[in-house]
């Protein structure tokens, strides 16, 4: 999934990130929050609620940061877009929060691209950067991942399970420092 918004407007001042509820509404919040809990065999609510927050937490970065992240790849797991999808359903509330809750206040598009086709057009190297660029936005935003959140972002998932990164090394990444190297390499 790629996502493009318009440019935000410039001489913004940095406000703090609102949460999930408060850029939702309490109504949607819960109605999104009851619908993902409906599912047989669904996971339990806490994670739910933590699949919105970071939904809402990538469709914030991304009003923020047009000029850096309109048109990558989607970092977050499937769950998060289904969640994304099921919002964008909601025609009038979802417009309203791109155009009038969320930092850049202009819609945000979604495109879906299949996993293989969006690898083979930037290259490994390149799609690599590009899920590394999310970190430092959004620790600057939200602070560093919790383990909560960190499920949902497949990049933070991988630093962790696979390369062993705590998330203090993970948030360390957002001053510039680099991944290690994979064991075995």
């Amino acid at each position: 999934m790629v996502t493009s918004a318009a440019p935000a407007p410039s001489g913004t001042a940095a406000e703090p990130a609102p949460t999930a509820e408060e850029l939702l509404g309490p109504v949607l919040y819960e109605e999104v929050v009851r619908h993902f809990l409906a599912g047989p065999g669904g996971p339990a609510e806490a994670t739910v609620r933590h699949q919105v927050r970071e939904c809402l937490r990538y469709l914030y970065l991304v009003s923020l940061h047009p000029d850096r992240l309109a048109g990558l790849f989607l970092p977050v797991e499937q769950d998060i877009d289904e969640i994304w999808h099921y919002l964008i359903l909601q025609t009038h509330e979802y417009q309203e929060l791109c155009e009038q809750r969320l930092p850049g206040r202009r819609f945000i598009h979604h495109r879906s691209i299949s996993y293989g086709a969006y690898q083979e057009a930037p290259g490994r190297a390149t799609a690599a950067e590009e899920a590394l660029r999310w970190i430092p936005l959004y620790t600057a935003a939200f602070g560093p991942f919790d383990e909560d959140a960190v499920p949902h972002w497949t990049i933070v998932r991988f630093l962790r399970d696979e390369l062993g990164m705590s998330t203090a090394q993970i948030a360390a990444l957002a001053d510039g420092a680099t991944a290690p190297e994979p064991s075995g390499t």
